[in-house]
């Protein structure tokens, strides 16, 4: 996966925003996975991955519907980012990178 900016995570929290609660770990894992593939399509192809994109976070969540970005103060929003963050360091420490 590309390296992940706010934009990334703005975008994954937004999509997992408009998912049902239960839903969204797997729905954030498949988004990062998704991403991951896309990656390493573009680094073998030279070509944008057909479904995912260009292999960022944010090409692969910009697949699904966004929910409009609210801010900080909306407690569900800071949950959904906070889901996306959490996703993120396990991947990180999952390969070594703590």
């Amino acid at each position: 996966m590309r390296p992940v900016l706010h934009g990334d995570v703005c975008a994954a929290a937004r999509v997992l925003l408009n998912a049902p609660a239960l839903d969204r770990e797997v729905l954030c894992r498949r988004m990062i996975a998704e991403a991951e593939v896309a990656d390493r399509h573009v680094q073998r192809t030279g070509r944008m991955h057909p479904l995912f994109g260009n292999g960022s976070l944010m090409s692969a969540a910009r697949k699904r519907l966004l929910a409009d970005e609210p801010g900080f103060d909306d407690p569900d929003y800071c949950l959904c980012f906070e889901t996306v963050l959490r996703a993120l360091i396990a991947r990180a420490l999952s390969r070594g990178n703590n």
